[in-house]
């Protein structure tokens, strides 16, 4: 439960349109929900302005579900990431109005508009195209929270033209996260191309050596 959902329903109560005891109901939950296996944070939205992220990596399927139908209840969004394809079928069986985005494992179930929260653009770039899938993730993320996104894939550093051809689209940006694979070179050039915050993704992928993530640090 976010503000806006919170002003809404006391608004409804003031029209006459929920009873008391129907918001009192709706209210139980808050701060949180405990169902066993997860405590469910419906204050979250409150606090930060972001509905809880259901990090489905590690949970089974029903594990899943439950969380949902508990925030569904609450009227939250759904954010589901890292989410094989086999445990998103079983999801949208129960959810058909969910959409699963298989490229960036990432499934969304919108219940209300998304509150344009952001104070300029998120311009999301990757190297290569294996890194496409870690910045799909983020930018459907920071769409989720309501920020205007814009990607520009594969302008790795082994033909940096392809980089300078976008020198107006960096500009432009409020900010710019950069996946790029093993000791992550890109975002180090693009940093030094603009005068705004610049977050690096290193990503598994691709030539070079990681050394467990310690080159790109």
């Amino acid at each position: 439960m976010d503000e806006s959902i919170l002003r809404e329903l006391l608004l409804a109560v003031s029209r006459g349109e929920t009873s008391v005891p129907q918001a009192l109901e709706r209210l139980k939950a808050l701060p949180f929900e405990d169902i066993g296996l997860a405590c469910v944070d419906h204050h979250r939205g409150l606090r930060q302005g972001l509905s809880e992220v259901i990090f489905g990596q590690g949970k089974t399927a029903a594990d899943i579900l439950a969380i949902m139908q508990r925030m569904l209840a609450q009227q939250e969004n759904i954010l589901v990431t890292r989410l094989d394809p086999d445990k998103a079928e079983k999801i949208q069986t129960a959810f058909p109005q969910s959409t699963y985005h298989a490229k960036s494992r990432v499934l969304t179930l919108f219940q209300h508009p998304v509150t344009p929260a952001g104070k300029g653009l998120i311009l999301v770039v990757c190297a290569g195209t294996s890194d496409i899938p870690v910045a799909e993730e983020a930018a459907l993320t920071a769409r989720f929270m309501g920020h205007t996104v814009e990607t520009v894939y594969d302008l790795g550093v082994a033909g940096l033209h392809r980089l300078l051809a976008h020198r107006q689209k960096l500009a432009e940006a409020a900010v710019i996260i950069v996946a790029a694979g093993m000791e992550g070179a890109l975002p180090s050039v693009v940093s030094g191309l603009v005068s705004k915050p610049v977050i690096a993704v290193p990503t598994s992928v691709g030539y070079g050596a990681s050394f467990g993530g310690i080159a790109a640090l």
